[in-house]
């Protein structure tokens, strides 16, 4: 199984963010942190943003929704032709039914969960989502430190993702580093958002490179 690095533009240069977005070619998406202010305490980028960093974003967007009512406003992303689209479970009315809104749309459809929220509602719905977002940290702001104790709700996730034959990519978000992400591969995700890890090293490409093999080394196949 393949392993995905996700580079989060949270931790680029936001006034140059297409310079930043030109040194991550070698990523396989970037990773679009939209927060709103009120599901977490910070504001980041809106659908006019996001449609510009697509425009001009070397790889396709993944784009994690940290904001409150996803069933109205999640949609509206997916319709600006991005590859992927994550909202979260603590947030959404019906899971469900947004998810395959968001495949309506042309999108794929992600669920996350806070390192504090249980998986077990997501344990027999694995196969409506094409990702599952694991938050290693807190969300809302970048450079926080890795929160090894969710590491047992990939394991359930990966064992629900396994029963069910289904082909769902798991992801993990925070704290990603060489070290981290060898925890997080062993439990079975594919997927792994780093930011400040990549965008604070002198080369970004080098660091994606360096993730990739350690996650590579350790990964858990389903």
């Amino acid at each position: 199984m393949a392993v995905r690095i996700n580079p989060s533009i949270l931790s680029a240069d936001f006034v140059n963010m297409q310079r930043d977005l030109a040194r991550i070619g070698n990523a396989d998406y970037a990773h679009v942190d939209v927060m709103d202010n009120h599901f977490v305490p910070n504001l980041t980028f809106g659908p006019q943003m996001v449609q510009r960093i697509n425009d001009t974003s070397p790889v396709p967007l993944d784009v994690h929704l940290m904001i409150t009512d996803p069933d109205r406003w999640a949609p509206g992303y997916a319709e600006l032709g991005v590859f992927s689209v994550t909202f979260h479970l603590e947030a959404a009315h019906d899971p469900v039914a947004l998810a395959r809104a968001l495949r309506d749309r042309g999108s794929r459809a992600g669920v996350a969960v806070k390192p504090d929220t249980p998986v077990d509602e997501l344990l027999e719905i694995v196969h409506e989502f094409d990702q599952i977002l694991v938050m290693t940290v807190e969300p809302g702001f970048g450079g926080q430190a890795f929160i090894p104790s969710v590491l047992p709700k990939l394991t359930q996730l990966t064992q629900a993702i396994s029963a069910k034959g289904c082909d769902v990519w798991l992801q993990v978000d925070g704290g990603v580093t060489e070290q981290t992400i060898v925890q997080a591969a062993a439990a079975g995700a594919d997927t792994f958002v780093a930011g400040s890890s990549v965008f604070g090293h002198t080369d970004p490409g080098v660091a994606i490179d360096a993730l990739r093999h350690a996650a590579s080394e350790h990964h858990h196949a389903r």
